[in-house]
């Protein structure tokens, strides 16, 4: 993929960083056009020294029962530090105690407006250059962010190390790329010339401008703050909007760093701060929905429930709306080669970070006849229990589920998981245990409960087609491998999913399954076994979500996700002597 290179040079402060950056930029647009692995970012902590996670930590504690100073215009008061008055309280059981600062908006939107304007002279590849740069410098933080993550999101620390940071920036990285490359696909200036009857060249020169929307908007959610807040946040920065940064009230830290670093840079690189902003909101007041109308939010980006984001695509008409929503995802069971290794990669599955991912596994579909596998053939009730002794034996003991769960983010979560290991649903298979973590004992870790529901049923039907959020699963009897194909298809098209995953030996089965997915569209996984799970996607390489489907009307990351964000505006010259 080749694209323009600058034809001057960019604004004196943001040079350096232009020919410090620009061969990982370049290196990253590659990628996105080759779907290689590819990644500047280390995500073996081990790459960051000894220290680095002891440091991280240290940084972190130092920031807690502290005021978080910002020079953002527009304080009018603070939210925080007690949940009572808007402050975060940790899934491992304590209060953060952190207070920021709250900003009016009619005094700080019209800053961040005022301070678009030397942003947008910098250029796309000038802008890419102290993106990258923000994201270089978060990186160096990468152990103090994945600290916040855990205490904020509840993630396991290698959880909150990855999602919460590196591959966090990634994304970060991967939405830079895209923005220069749809910003640069026409020439900036060019000369255009017609031959005429006469014989005459009638010439004119036309310039070309991008120019940024507005004043972008991210509304984060809680449970990946960063992984689902920076592919907007960068796009936006990128293609020359200013970003106003409004946090889940559960978890402002992870962005409030993130905003902090993203200034320092900009001032440092000579560009107003105020192109990036923290809007924290007081308790009650529904700040997401009273900034998403404001006439100067010409963008918003949001992760979070379905709810939610449907009012926003409805009612934020003055904006481009980018929707990442609740999804119900479903695994078909048909046949395997290797029973032993799909038993583990579902268990596994299962358990990570507690359900908690938007990815998560939470139907399991099975033939009521049973299946085909390598150590012969396996009754419906034999999957159920022998997938049941594998999430067992995974969590045995506490230590072992700590690394894999992560705590509850809500009480709204444990409800679900209670209600569902009560009976009322269906047959339990497999009951959840509380799991007490030795350095938070104030932590709710529940490992998964496991249900069994027959889709001939219609109640079974109507609970299985809602998303239950955290570690619920359903094992769902089906007709057949058709019949479940038609009903993961149709779960997908009625609630959205993001992933959609099917075990086979029959190339027909895949074949079908695939057709299914391509017309809800969503991304299949196919016979996942080993060291990768239905729940992950690797930046550069998948799009995560399609907007084709109830979860969202957006794609992390691909041409259309960056490309609303701006527009060309074109200038014809008649015998212009430039």
């Amino acid at each position: 993929m080749t694209i323009a290179r600058p034809e001057r040079a960019a604004a004196e402060p943001a040079q350096d960083l232009l020919e410090r950056h620009r061969a990982p930029l370049e290196r990253a647009v590659t990628a996105i056009r080759t779907r290689e692995h590819w990644s500047p970012y280390p995500d073996e902590a081990a790459s960051y020294g000894e220290l680095a996670r002891t440091a991280g930590d240290e940084t972190f504690q130092r920031l807690l029962g502290q005021e978080f100073t910002s020079d953002q215009p527009g304080r009018d008061g603070s939210v925080g530090p007690g949940p009572e008055d808007g402050g975060e309280w940790s899934p491992y059981g304590f209060g953060l105690g952190i207070t920021y600062p709250h900003a009016d908006p009619d005094v700080l939107l019209p800053a961040m407006e005022a301070a678009m304007e030397g942003w947008r002279e910098a250029g796309p590849w000038g802008r890419a250059a102290v993106c990258a740069e923000i994201l270089e410098r978060i990186n160096a933080r990468s152990f103090e962010l994945a600290h916040a993550a855990v205490h904020t999101s509840g993630h396991n620390f290698l959880m909150a190390f990855h999602a919460g940071a590196v591959h966090a920036q990634d994304r970060g990285l991967e939405a830079v790329a895209y923005a220069l490359f749809e910003q640069t696909r026409m020439p900036t200036e060019v000369t255009w010339s017609k031959p005429m009857p006469d014989g005459r060249l009638f010439s004119l020169a036309k310039t070309f401008t991008v120019v940024p929307r507005g004043v972008s908007l991210v509304i984060a959610n809680r449970v990946f703050p960063t992984w689902n807040g920076y592919p907007g946040l960068f796009a936006s920065l990128a293609t020359g909007n200013a970003v106003l940064v409004k946090p889940h009230p559960g978890a402002v830290l992870p962005l409030a760093l993130t905003v902090r670093i993203a200034r320092e840079v900009l001032r440092e690189s000579g560009f107003d701060p105020n192109l990036v902003a923290l809007a924290p909101e007081r308790p009650g007041e529904r700040l997401a929905a009273t900034l998403a109308l404001r006439p100067e939010v010409r963008i918003v980006d949001y992760a979070g429930t379905s709810e939610f984001g449907d009012w926003l695509e409805a009612n934020a008409r003055q904006a481009r709306v980018f929707t990442a929503k609740s999804a119900v995802n479903s695994l078909l069971v048909e046949s395997t080669a290797d029973y032993r290794g799909m038993l583990n990669n579902l268990a596994l599955s299962l358990a990570l970070y507690s359900g908690q991912l938007c990815t998560s596994p939470q139907n399991l579909l099975v033939p009521r006849d049973g299946i085909a596998t390598d150590q012969g053939h396996r009754t419906y009730a034999a999957v159920v229990r022998d997938l049941a002794a594998t999430v067992t034996a995974l969590l045995a003991d506490d230590l072992s589920a700590i690394a894999l769960l992560g705590a509850l983010v809500g009480p709204d979560v444990l409800e679900d998981v209670q209600h569902a290991a009560s009976g009322a649903i269906g047959p339990v298979a497999l009951a959840p245990r509380a799991v007490t973590h030795p350095d938070h004992p104030g932590a709710t870790l529940r490992t998964p409960v496991l249900v069994a529901l027959d889709a001939s049923r219609d109640k079974d039907r109507e609970t299985l087609g809602r998303e239950w959020f955290g570690p619920v699963g359903f094992v769902v009897a089906v007709d057949s491998a058709a019949h479940g194909a038609e009903l993961l298809g149709a779960v997908t098209r009625r609630a959205g999913a993001l992933s959609v995953g099917v075990h086979t030996t029959s190339a027909e089965v895949e074949a079908l399954v695939a057709e299914v997915c391509e017309r809800a569209g969503v991304m299949l996984s196919v016979n996942l076994m080993g060291d990768w799970f239905i729940t992950q996607s690797a930046v550069y390489s998948d799009l995560h979500s399609t907007g084709l489907n109830p979860s969202g009307n957006s794609v992390y990351c691909d041409g259309a996700y960056v490309a609303e964000r701006f527009r060309t505006v074109g200038v014809r010259r008649y015998g212009d002597s430039r």
